[in-house]
């Protein structure tokens, strides 16, 4: 006559002192041990290289996201973790890189350029091609009234004073790079960046 027990009751008599071989003589058996497929949590996942945007450190950070890639298909971002293979963060995360996840999903999150006209109290929605239109007409038609070659003593300066920039910290050196190379080219010269802020 065999005793029907768990795998955790037989574990428990074990730890008791009696050992397990001698309750298998006295007839203790453990449950049969189902085997079962666990699928992992980012099996058919898309991974997708990014950098954390709340702090100047550029941590480097991993998105999955489900979705098989078709037009009418949207990919959701389902978790996030940090790039083993970045160089400054070697992935690890702070807690708010960590719970980047919270911002992606947020419904307050701006996600389209908006626009508040002069003497209004109302931001409306623009699209990308004209909201960077305007960007550039606007800084265009700044910098045509306020360049200036000369300065008051007649020296050589070819500078734009009446507008500044302000960079990303979140960036590679490429990237920033690029923007003091495009933001010195235009004269500007009051350039400052958000790892110093």
């Amino acid at each position: 006559m065999a005793f029907r027990v768990s795998r955790r009751q037989f574990l428990k008599f074990g730890a008791a002192g009696l050992g397990a071989s001698s309750m298998a003589m006295m007839g203790f058996a453990p449950d049969e041990a189902v085997a079962s497929v666990r699928h992992f949590k980012l099996s058919g996942a898309r991974a997708t290289r990014n950098i954390c945007t709340y702090c100047s450190v550029g941590c480097g950070m991993l998105l999955y996201s489900r979705g098989d890639g078709a037009i009418n298909v949207r990919d959701e971002i389902y978790h996030v973790e940090g790039d083993p293979d970045h160089p400054v963060s070697r992935g690890s995360l702070c807690p708010r890189g960590a719970g980047v996840l919270d911002f992606i999903h947020s419904d307050s999150r701006v996600r389209y350029p908006q626009v508040r006209e002069p003497g209004s109290n109302e931001w409306k929605r623009i699209s990308w091609d004209e909201a960077l239109g305007r960007i550039a007409r606007l800084m265009k038609n700044d910098r045509d009234r306020n360049f200036e070659t000369h300065d008051e003593e007649g020296r050589l300066v070819n500078r734009w004073m009446t507008t500044s920039m302000v960079a990303a910290s979140a960036c590679t050196n490429e990237t920033a790079y690029l923007t003091q190379k495009i933001t010195r080219a235009l004269g500007i010269l009051k350039l400052d960046n958000q790892a110093r802020v």
